[in-house]
């Protein structure tokens, strides 16, 4: 049974290089075979990850673009989100608010608490 709107993928607690490959080599065929569109991962269970996090989630966004479909990732953690700002890969993960908040707050600390009257 592939995975529908009420049911997103889930990403497990902890995503790091050690659980990467298997993790994407779960996710892939879902993402593609997904009945919908739209293919929801909830990432709200994702405690302890690093960089292959991200990795994984790049990875099934492509295997979402292959077969014509959008992943949109929801209840990525704040550190992820970060990691995924630092890295620059943030709008190609998170919705067009998310990013452009995140854009609009790393742009608030290259300048520095600047006064608003001055």
């Amino acid at each position: 049974m592939a995975p529908s709107q009420s049911n997103p993928l889930q990403l497990p607690r902890e995503l790091t290089y050690r659980q990467a490959r298997e993790c994407l080599l779960r996710l892939r065929p879902l993402v593609a075979g997904h009945s919908a569109q739209q293919v929801p991962v909830d990432a709200s269970a994702v405690k302890v990850f690093d960089s292959s996090a991200l990795a994984v989630l790049l990875a099934c966004r492509r295997a979402a673009q292959e077969a014509g479909k959008q992943l949109v990732v929801s209840g990525l953690p704040k550190g992820l989100q970060s990691m995924a700002a630092l890295y620059g890969v943030d709008g190609l993960l998170l919705p067009a608010a998310a990013s452009e908040a995140g854009a609009s707050a790393r742009q608030d600390e290259a300048g520095g608490n600047r006064s608003r009257d001055a």
